[in-house]
């Protein structure tokens, strides 16, 4: 162990073992040799652009509660989802023995993955294409808009990134020539974390795709559409507590540290 190696080489301790250092670091309040990968906030109006959609997961709009025919959809691509069938057939589980799942894979092509979900009431909608853009997302946002409750709805909000099948104002004028009662929000750029579809999207990855084992984009694209009819059945809204005020606090902390 280096730090071991450091600390006998400038003798400040003549005997220590490698166990006796570790539980020393272990119990330090700062620990450098622990890390995490993030993105700065780099956009100047970041907080202007993300605090409205914290206040729509609280259901509340311009400073106004949302009323009984406002609904907040969350929507994203999930893409490049390949399938993958494995070079040897997979062993099941047994009594003491993991599953076994062969490294090696052929690859039979990928799929886009197109999925809206209604952040209060945990409605579901999706679909798998062979590719994103913005015809694909325009067939989602049919599967929706032409569905009750969002067709009879005073207004539809819809909470997407910055990829080019729904970007800027020329989408959000576009969308909403075709259905009056939607308002497209664009969330900051590098902030897909603030878009909920993003947690489903990691269920699925943990529960659907892992591990991959696929022997065409046919047999791939239907395990994911059952299981988004098997997880409206069981699933719950997701419990947000991240709010608007919260993230101020957070980019005021940021300033005062700059």
């Amino acid at each position: 162990m280096d730090i071991v190696r450091v600390v006998k080489e400038e003798k400040l301790l003549s005997h220590i073992s490698n166990s006796s250092i570790w539980r020393t670091l272990n119990q330090d309040a700062i620990r450098p040799w622990r890390f995490r990968f993030w993105i700065f906030p780099r956009d100047p109006y970041f907080v202007a652009k993300a605090g409205p959609i914290l206040d729509l997961y609280q259901r509340i709009w311009q400073g106004e509660k949302l009323g009984d025919r406002d609904f907040v959809i969350s929507s994203d691509e999930k893409t490049s989802i390949q399938a993958r069938s494995r070079k040897y057939p997979s062993k099941p589980p047994a009594s003491k023995q993991l599953s076994l799942f062969e490294f090696e894979y052929e690859r039979h092509g990928a799929i886009q993955y197109l999925a809206a979900m209604d952040v209060h009431n945990m409605n579901l909608f999706g679909r798998c294409e062979p590719k994103t853009g913005k015809a694909p997302f325009g067939r989602l946002v049919d599967d929706v808009m032409l569905s009750e409750p969002y067709l009879s709805a005073e207004r539809v909000f819809w909470i997407v990134d910055n990829g080019s099948s729904h970007r800027g104002e020329k989408a959000a004028k576009e969308l909403k020539e075709k259905y009056q009662n939607l308002i497209l929000i664009n969330t900051p750029v590098h902030a897909s974390w603030l878009n909920q579809i993003e947690i489903y999207f990691s269920i699925v990855q943990r529960k659907v795709l892992t591990p991959n084992d696929f022997n065409s984009t046919g047999e791939l694209a239907k395990r994911i559409l059952l299981f988004q009819e098997y997880y409206m059945k069981i699933g719950k809204p997701f419990t947000w507590k991240y709010t608007r005020q919260k993230l101020e606090q957070q980019f005021q902390q940021l300033k005062l540290a700059a």
